[in-house]
């Protein structure tokens, strides 16, 4: 039988109908009231601005303002120390030809870049050794992304220590509450934190100084929430500290925009295809809006006596102590476990590091070096150390074990040595952390080592002292020119 054209199509329109109506009888029962709409964001992003703009220098706290001052001076200490890393002769490398008006100084080096490449540049150098500032509660690194946006902004018009250091508590205050809100789903879906909330950090203290009005902060902000940036995959890599400076990088560059009336959507951290809903399966926007002013995470700021991942230092402390105590040397031990978090092998799970960075990640490499050298500092950390046959023996030797039920700042160790003996050591708090933090003692002695063989001795310790005095200085962009090589 032949079927023309016309029939088929009949035929096949009424198959139609009938698959629509069975359709839609199966489904009628379905077809219940649509669920109560959800209760509407506050309105993250004005609410932000407003208090950015509106905050005033004079309502900080000394307790917040000393603390900023703390964040700044270990700034300062990471970015010299890190300025010769491989990494970042790199980056020189690949930015300077490219480089508009050089007016903004290369912590711990002679070159001089525009302030946008130098804003990226120092806020890798300051990155590279993982040995930053830690707000423990999202384990971001607030300075970064904040500290090299700004300070290379001072060298490009004129900003008092007074501006500066408000800015830089403004900056941390924003990049942590967004943190707070997004943390831990935004960061377990692969979301190097320091990074895709540090932008915020920078915008917001950019904006500051650049004195936005109340509309362009919200605009500054919106551009910062369209350029996050940051993959854990990169964790042991040079992208890592890419990551912060490609963060103030944007952040300068949001509120550079926005200052000149570059708009953008002033609901894009909380609106409907928005940051929060791309970036984070559970957002709690309270956790920006409330205590503006009155509570500050910037006070929550801590500083690293390991320069590694911080979910290692219970164990690193512990390790320290043990040999300390008992006097250890690595041929005594038999064997080591680690009981911690999941959270320590999930980021520090590397074996068998090659390379220094890689070592960073390894809590098996960080429990050795500090049973080995008492210490983990950046020369624990280098490729050498990584490499070393009694280090790599060791590490070998190192079994980890972990349990959700104990919290990230703990750990216990547990060493059994040949002849028999077991060693135990609890930590509930490792040093370094809010229970236990740095004094300003421990902060200058981290500050120098880590100046020493890029700045001589008198300019390191003038450098310093200028940090501490940063509320006093009246030229913030001087301290960047205090810190070249």
């Amino acid at each position: 039988m032949t079927i023309d054209r016309r029939s088929l199509m009949g035929a096949a329109a009424i198959g139609a109908g009938l698959l629509s109506t069975a359709q839609a009888q199966t489904a009628a029962p379905a077809a219940a009231l649509p669920p109560a709409p959800a209760t509407p964001p506050p309105k993250v992003t004005q609410i932000l601005a407003r208090y950015i703009t509106g905050a005033r220098f004079e309502d900080l706290p000394a307790n917040v303002r000393k603390e900023g001052t703390r964040t700044f001076l270990n700034w300062m200490g990471v970015a010299v120390g890190g300025s010769h890393h491989e990494t970042v002769d790199n980056a020189v490398a690949a930015m300077s030809p490219f480089s508009g008006k050089p007016e903004a100084n290369l912590m711990g080096r002679a070159e001089k870049l525009d302030i946008l490449n130098a804003a990226l540049v120092n806020g890798i150098s300051s990155h590279v050794f993982d040995y930053d500032d830690t707000h423990l509660k999202t384990i971001i690194h607030p300075a970064g992304p904040v500290a090299s946006a700004i300070l290379a902004l001072s060298q490009h018009r004129p900003v008092s220590g007074r501006e500066f250091l408000h800015a830089l508590v403004l900056g941390v205050e924003t990049e942590c509450r967004i943190g707070n809100a997004v943390y831990p789903s935004h960061y377990d879906m692969g979301w190097h934190i320091t990074g895709s909330c540090g932008v915020f950090g920078g915008a917001a203290a950019a904006g500051k100084i650049l004195g936005l009005n109340e509309q362009q902060m919200a605009w500054a902000l919106g551009l910062a929430a369209t350029q996050p940036v940051g993959l854990k995959i990169h964790f042991g890599t040079m992208t890592k500290s890419f990551h912060a400076g490609r963060a103030a990088q944007n952040g300068l560059t949001a509120a550079l925009l926005a200052a000149q009336n570059y708009t953008a959507d002033v609901t894009a951290l909380e609106g409907k295809d928005g940051w929060g809903q791309a970036l984070s399966r559970s957002v709690k926007w309270t956790e920006v809006t409330e205590g503006l002013g009155s509570r500050y995470e910037a006070a929550l700021n801590t500083y690293k006596p390991f320069a590694c991942g911080i979910v290692s230092h219970p164990g690193i402390d512990a390790a320290i102590q043990l040999r300390s105590e008992n006097k250890l040397t690595a041929d005594q031990i038999d064997s080591v476990t680690l009981h911690a978090n999941p959270l320590v092998l999930s980021l520090m799970g590397k074996t068998e590091p090659q390379i220094g960075l890689e070592g960073k990640f390894s809590i098996y490499h960080c429990v050795a070096v500090g049973l080995i050298y008492g210490a983990a500092g950046e020369k624990q950390f280098q490729d050498a150390i990584v490499k070393d046959p009694a280090v790599v023996a060791l590490r070998h030797k190192i079994t980890v074990n972990t349990d959700a039920a104990v919290p990230t700042q703990k750990s216990d160790l547990t060493i059994k040595l040949k002849n028999g003996k077991v060693l135990t050591k609890h930590i509930e708090n490792a040093v370094g952390s809010l229970e236990k933090p740095l004094s300003d003692a421990a902060l200058e002695a981290k500050f120098s080592d880590l100046a020493d063989g890029v700045l001589p001795k008198a300019k390191a310790q003038k450098l310093m002292q200028l940090c501490w005095d940063v509320e006093q200085a009246a030229d913030a962009g001087a301290i960047a020119a205090a810190a070249s090589a």
